[in-house]
């Protein structure tokens, strides 16, 4: 057995797979398993369980910020993402952002001038180091209002996403005149005639200072999440895409993250992640993997608990189940 090869699994809540059940081979071994306390709920305590990060309080922008650009010390910084929002009925909603808008280069060379003397009127400034990441720097002591991240927010109303209070009432401010200035350029009618959906809105979120320290114990991560990457590169590890499965990733020693937080398909989780992952603890290929949602659970699978006949299965607890 590789005794210092471990695997954690970043997994959503529970609640996001609506009715269905785990196959019986996976509730017996969960129910085998060791519990560990159960932790916060949300992404940022999920994400704090795994890297030790001073202050607590973090920014994902200066994080994110940091790893791409280097740049991120002496200021506070805004994501200012480009997202096609699409009203409805009942308001409107964020369907898409980033690299879900299959931008590129040339999108920001027709949208970024055109909004740069928004912030830049307010103070800010406005850039983007790639298509799909756009930032504001900030004046290091900013008051900034609680913004929720695209995770959080994406296909939901979006009356339940404003920044509230005085601070907020600035920021719908200046991003409804954003909204404006993207809804009247001309590059959105011909990113139409390509077939892509208009940028007609800005999403931020992650506001806040670079962290004095990022630490972890993770060698390597597999993630399609920026902030993710970001945090394992700044605390010395290295990062790469999610691959389709844990079959095409090559195990090696140390602690490998994978971040599944994504995954909405419970039947393709157990066939390309946590069977193949359970099979690797029981032929002793890895000492152990922690199963970890966002909903503060955490179980740790290793190879001697298959002894545990005793136990009973394991089932998705009712709490986390309800929607």
């Amino acid at each position: 057995m590789s005794r210092d090869r471990t695997l954690t699994l970043l997994l959503p809540a529970w609640s996001v797979f609506g009715r269905q059940a785990l196959s019986p081979e996976l509730a017996a071994a969960f129910g085998r398993a060791d519990a560990e306390p159960a932790g916060e709920a949300g992404i940022e305590a999920q994400l704090s369980r795994v890297f030790s990060i001073v202050p607590v309080r973090w920014s994902a922008a200066a994080l994110t910020r940091q790893a791409e650009v280097g740049d991120a010390v002496g200021a506070a910084w805004l994501r200012a993402d480009p997202a096609h929002v699409r009203p409805d009925i009942n308001g409107a909603r964020l369907l898409g952002i980033g690299e879900r808008l299959g931008l590129d280069d040339a999108d920001v060379e027709a949208l970024l001038p055109a909004l740069k003397p928004v912030f830049g009127d307010a103070g800010f400034e406005l850039d983007a180091p790639s298509p799909a990441h756009w930032y504001l720097r900030l004046p290091r002591e900013a008051k900034l209002p609680a913004f929720s991240a695209p995770d959080d927010a994406i296909g939901a109303d979006l009356f339940e996403h404003q920044p509230d209070g005085p601070e907020g009432r600035r920021w719908r401010a200046l991003l409804n005149e954003a909204q404006i200035v993207l809804h009247n350029h001309p590059w959105n009618a011909r990113r139409a005639e390509r077939g892509l959906v208009p940028v007609n809105s800005l999403w931020l979120w992650g506001g806040g200072v670079l962290p004095t320290t990022v630490r972890g114990d993770v060698a390597r991560c597999a993630s399609d999440d920026d902030l993710a990457c970001s945090l394992v590169r700044l605390a010395g590890g290295d990062a790469g895409r999610l691959p389709a499965s844990f079959a095409d990733m090559q195990l090696a020693d140390g602690s490998t993250l994978f971040d599944l937080r994504r995954t909405r398909d419970l039947a393709a989780l157990h066939r390309d992640w946590l069977l193949p992952v359970l099979c690797a603890v029981g032929e002793g290929r890895c000492a152990s993997a922690t199963i970890d949602t966002a909903d503060g659970g955490r179980l740790v699978l290793r190879s001697g608990q298959r002894w545990r006949f005793w136990r009973k299965p394991w089932s998705i607890p009712v709490a986390m189940d309800a929607d």
